[in-house]
This record gives C-alpha cells, sequence and structure tokens, in this order.
C-alpha cells in the first residue's frame, strides 16, 4: 500500500464546476478530506467505503489548525493509502496546497496536485464581469483580503493605484479598510461588486460604486464567503446600470 497525496482543487461551489480529472482521484480515494468551500455534493465521487472527514475553516468558528490537518494527512496516508484533500477553488491560490504537500513530502508521502478553478476568475465570469476586456483592463491582480497576522495585504496599496482589475478573497472582514483606501486615493468613484457563496444556488451580490458598497452589503446581510471585484469591468455586467440607478434612489 502506497501512502500517497493528491491535492484537489473543487472549483468555486458549483457542483458542475470540478475537473474530470479530479473526479477521477475522488473516485480512487481511500480518505477524502475536504474543506468548508468543497461542495458536499463531491464526496458522493469518493467510494462508500472511503473515509471523509471535514476539516475546513471558517471564520470566527472552531477548526483545525494548519499543523493538525498536515499530520491527518500523514496519519492517514501511511494507514489507509491514498488521500484526497479537496479544497475548494485550486489548492494554490491562497489554498495552502503548497504547505501541505511539502509536509507530506518531507514524511515520505507521494504527493500530486490537480488544479482547479479558481474563484477569482470563475465568479466574475459567471457573472458575466470579465476580468479583462481590450480597452478596458489590461491586467488583473488577485490579492488576499486578510494575511496571516490579520492584517490587510500591503499589496492593496499598489493595487488601488493601478487601472487593473483588483480580485480581493478572503476580504470581507476588511472590506470597510480596501474602500477607504480607494476613497483616500480619490477612487470612490470606481465600479466595485462583492459576491457571496459565487456559482452556487444560494448567491447573493450587489454592484456600485466603491464609496457606497458598505452600504449595500450591509443591507443586503453579505458575509463570507465571498469576494471584492474593483475596476471599470464590474460596468459591463448587464444589469449594472440598473442596479446602480437603484440603489442611488434607495440611498436618496
Amino acid at each position: 500500500m502506497e501512502a500517497k497525496l493528491t491535492l484537489v482543487g473543487a472549483g468555486p461551489g458549483d457542483g458542475e464546476l470540478i475537473t474530470l480529472k479530479g473526479m477521477k482521484a475522488l473516485q480512487n480515494a481511500d480518505v477524502v478530506l475536504y474543506d468548508e468551500l468543497a461542495n458536499a455534493e463531491f464526496l458522493d465521487f469518493a467510494p462508500e467505503q472511503a473515509l471523509k472527514m471535514y476539516v475546513g475553516k471558517k471564520a470566527g468558528n472552531p477548526s483545525f489548525s494548519q499543523q493538525e490537518i498536515n499530520g491527518l494527512i500523514v496519519r492517514l496516508a501511511r494507514k489507509r493509502g491514498h488521500v484526497v484533500r479537496l479544497k475548494g477553488g485550486d489548492p494554490f491560490v491562497f489554498g495552502r496546497g503548497h504547505e501541505e504537500m511539502e509536509y507530506a513530502r518531507e514524511h515520505g508521502v507521494t504527493c500530486s496536485v490537480i488544479p482547479g478553478v479558481s474563484s477569482c476568475i470563475s465568479v466574475p465570469a459567471a457573472m458575466e464581469i470579465p476580468v479583462t476586456r481590450r480597452g478596458v483592463s489590461e491586467s488583473f491582480w488577485v490579492i488576499t483580503g486578510t494575511t496571516q497576522n490579520g492584517e490587510l495585504s500591503e499589496d492593496m496599496q499598489l493595487a488601488v493605484q493601478s487601472k487593473a482589475t483588483v480580485i480581493v478573497l478572503m476580504g470581507m472582514s476588511k472590506l470597510d479598510e480596501i474602500c477607504r483606501l480607494y476613497k483616500y486615493f480619490g477612487r470612490g468613484h470606481l465600479p466595485m461588486a462583492v459576491i457571496q457563496n459565487g456559482t452556487r444556488p444560494d448567491e447573493k451580490r450587489v454592484m456600485g460604486q466603491v464609496w457606497e458598497i458598505q452600504r449595500l452589503a450591509k443591507e443586503n446581510d453579505l458575509g463570507t464567503p465571498a469576494i471584492i471585484i474593483i475596476g471599470e469591468v464590474v460596468a459591463l455586467h448587464p444589469h449594472y446600470a440598473l442596479e446602480y440607478l437603484q440603489s442611488m434612489q434607495e440611498a436618496l
């Protein structure tokens, strides 16, 4: 029996957005360790006898530490064989996948990675917001909203001043700070969208300008998990003008 780890990107949440290769890995799993952001229906792909264990992290709730997850991967791989680590989005986009793989490999576990569809591009695309568009945006930034020490990434200072589309993951707790930064640099007029549970049936969203997005997010009770999109491309959404007009009328 080979001790083996396969990191699988589960995609943004829609059950049909996992890759075929990821699905095949699940079908051959002895153990599935899955995250908060991984759709539970993916577990149906795994053999009935496979051990299925939730090891997710959710803001404000007790959860497994990264050290505990690393240890579980190694112990279960040695005891049962093939461990599939199912992670929302792509395992190497703010998913700590490389940390888990590195730890497992250092402890004699064979490792492989199956990329996933990252929410940073798929959630905007599902909403018909292109992260790049000729004549509008030549590039895009993907930034973590909260760093390891709990602070807003210093890269936001640079991103705010760029013409690029800015996509913030794990940034809802820093929404006020992000908006304040844009307004400080005189960019409070930029179109902005906040999308919770993107691609899922319970998806919620608000669109408007930076200066008003805190109010809109609060009024619509948006929380985590959510992604934040800032830039002129947001105004390309087919309903942006209508929703912006409605938000203006409600604010008066």
